[in-house]
């Protein structure tokens, strides 16, 4: 079906294009591919479908099943994500050394296609600040890192501006810039209503004020990948060859395999790179890397006398501590009435985030204590940490984990009375507390899924909700 464009844009983008303006129109028209990303921490790579080449781990589906009715999603064994965007794993490894323990800030993280990616791809030794400007986005942000399960991650909501504080604190900075949306035109086709000429001017001056927000963060030697989802140089190569005049930054050039089909730019030496849907399958995304050669170190961190995070007790971390796979990795600090794993190499440098920035979550949240009980929480159900003999665990089949995930009562005949974590294929979806002849459900209000099941739970529909197969 043809896509009726703004008439400014339609010129722009064919002489952008010249004679491939024809095609990239018809592009428009068809159906957007739909993609996954596998968690590998909690499933294992599915065989049959076609492969995102950029990645390691992204995967096209032949149709757009109801995602809603497949445990497997809410249990974060695969992210929905667009295939373009994907390719922000190419910029993290053809620029910094994954093996290192890297501090990294995500800074426009909802809903956490992103951010999730680069859990998977840092080293278990890294730390990832996930940033979300707007407070109900990043309550989204939270939720899709908590099913995630990194326990590397602290995710916050905080202006670009606050991140002043922390002078060369990260060692990649990854800014998904908002943008005028025009690489969404096929996807969203609101943002056609939306798009003007001052609409992407505007977009272009936020830009550029969020990249002076936050360049002071970057530490010397650091690395800056910078993303959008549109189409126009004003907001893409324009805005690196600004940014290039006004601080220290060389360029980095990313090696590219033909079939790809990426475009590559240059505007005043600055590397760009560029994903057109008449050429790449996926949606319309720019990309470039440069590193940043000058600015000021972070200083050296002490311990506060009055920490803001606060270590739990011998007592309180007895309760909880073997959990945890590798216990030692972690220090647990108690807010309130929640025990929470921070990550023991990152507590200095985790205690200037949690006093200058507004946190919303960090790393894995483990139970709530009150005197000598404990309460296991969602977040260690889903956590790729959670030690295997901890609990004991109900694998569910498909009916009865959608009734669960609806919040509906559930039997688990075979389990032992206390808590017990519900799987299905093996990955962990959340607590139910079984009681002499009841299950309390105990999975969050607020994540559950709010669609009727009737339909879903036809005979016939059932094996129909799979999207990696039986992983």
């Amino acid at each position: 079906m043809p896509v009726q464009l703004p008439s400014s844009f339609q010129n722009r983008m064919q002489t952008q294009l010249g004679a491939d303006f024809a095609a990239f129109t018809a592009a428009l028209g068809q159906a957007s591919p739909t993609s996954i990303r596998v968690n590998t921490g909690k499933a294992d790579l599915p065989s049959g479908l076609p492969e995102v080449p950029w990645t390691q781990t992204g995967f096209y589906l032949p149709t757009r099943p109801s995602f809603t009715l497949d445990p497997l999603f809410h249990g974060g064994a695969y992210y929905v994500q667009e295939a373009s965007s994907m390719f922000l794993e190419q910029a993290l490894r053809q620029s910094v050394d994954l093996e290192e323990p890297l501090a990294v800030l995500d800074l426009c993280g909802a809903p956490g296609g992103k951010s999730t990616h680069l859990a998977s791809l840092l080293s278990p030794e890294s730390l990832l600040v996930s940033n979300e400007v707007i407070r109900a986005r990043a309550g989204i942000l939270a939720e899709n890192i908590q099913k995630w399960g990194s326990g590397n991650v602290v995710v916050t909501n905080n202006d670009p501006s606050h991140f002043q504080s922390l002078t060369g604190f990260f060692d990649v900075l990854v800014v998904d810039a908002p943008c005028s949306g025009e690489g969404m035109f096929r996807k969203d086709p609101d943002a056609i209503q939306e798009w003007s000429e001052a609409n992407v001017k505007l977009c272009s001056e936020r830009q550029r004020r969020i990249l002076m927000d936050v360049w002071d963060c970057l530490k010397p030697g650091g690395v800056l990948i910078y993303s959008t989802c549109t189409y126009n140089a004003e907001e893409n190569e324009e805005n690196l060859a600004w940014l290039a005049q006004q601080q220290d930054v060389e360029t980095i050039a990313l090696e590219l395999q033909p079939s790809w089909q990426v475009t590559q730019t240059q505007e005043q030496g600055m590397h760009g790179y560029r994903f057109y849907p008449h050429k790449t399958q996926g949606e319309g995304f720019f990309l470039a890397v440069v590193r940043k050669t000058g600015g000021d170190e972070a200083g050296k961190y002490r311990k506060s006398k009055r920490p803001y995070l606060v270590s739990a007790s011998k007592q309180e971390k007895a309760l909880v501590q073997n959990w945890l796979k590798e216990p030692k990795d972690w220090e647990i600090v108690k807010h309130q009435d929640t025990l929470r794993a921070l990550p023991a190499a990152w507590m200095l440098e985790l205690e200037q985030v949690y006093e200058k920035l507004r946190v919303v979550y960090g790393g894995i949240e483990l139970a709530e204590a009150v005197k000598n009980n404990v309460k296991p929480l969602p977040a260690l159900a889903l956590s790729q940490h959670l030690a295997p003999d901890a609990f004991p665990r109900a694998e569910v089949d498909l009916a009865t984990a959608l009734k669960f995930l609806h919040r509906e009562d559930v039997s688990l005949e075979e389990a032992a009375n206390g808590w017990v974590l519900v799987q299905f294929n093996g990955v962990g979806l959340g607590w139910g507390k079984k009681l002499q002849n009841r299950v309390n459900n105990h999975y969050p209000k607020e994540w559950r899924i709010r669609m009727s099941l009737d339909e879903a739970l036809q005979p016939e529909n059932l094996a129909k909700q799979f999207v990696l197969g039986r992983v």
